[in-house]
């Protein structure tokens, strides 16, 4: 009778190392993927959007930093062209983190931008009629813009359903013990 052979999952799971190399690599890979699906912050990109990068960090600067309430605030009544599409980047931030952190109660005072990134994307080349049957070069300029949203307190400080609950339940106790004597 043969043994059955097990899967790379299977090995995983059981713990038992590769005979191969390559194995350091694969181990700190995997620890390296446990830590991202344990840790509270969550990152979200804009690629190639048509505005040069010099103008996003103008705004990207305003909201560095802040808390994800002021940065949305900030960015519904500023007039410049990369407000916009930040202030939709921001929410979806906001979206993702929940997904992420399904079990953690929040305000959106609670939720920081952590870092915001805004790197120079492809550059489209045009020509521009000039004068005397000339033509001068353009460049359409992008960006893409990395946000990471990460919660000010640790997740573990966060309140949850349970400890609102035992919250009101002490102050309950509390105020009928203070009625009483």
């Amino acid at each position: 009778m043969e043994a059955k052979k097990l899967t790379r999952k299977e090995k995983i799971a059981a713990g038992v190392e590769k005979p191969y190399t390559g194995n350091r690599k694969w181990n700190t890979a995997e620890k390296r993927k446990q830590a991202k699906r344990e840790a509270s912050e969550v990152t979200v990109k804009l690629n190639h959007f048509p505005t040069s990068p010099r103008k996003m960090r103008y705004v990207a600067d305003l909201i560095r930093g802040t808390s994800v309430d002021r940065a949305l605030s900030i960015l519904q009544f500023n007039q410049r062209a990369g407000a916009y599409p930040l202030w939709k980047l921001v929410l979806a931030g906001v979206d993702a983190w929940k997904n992420h952190n399904a079990d953690a109660q929040f305000d959106e005072g609670d939720l920081v931008i952590k870092e915001i990134q805004v790197n120079e994307g492809r550059a489209l080349k045009r020509l521009v009629t000039a004068p005397q049957g000339r033509a001068y070069r353009m460049k359409k300029r992008s960006n893409h813009v990395i946000l990471t949203i990460d919660s000010a307190l640790p997740l573990n400080a966060m309140r949850t359903i349970e400890t609102i609950a035992e919250e009101a339940e002490n102050n309950l106790s509390d105020n009928s013990d203070n009625q009483e004597n």
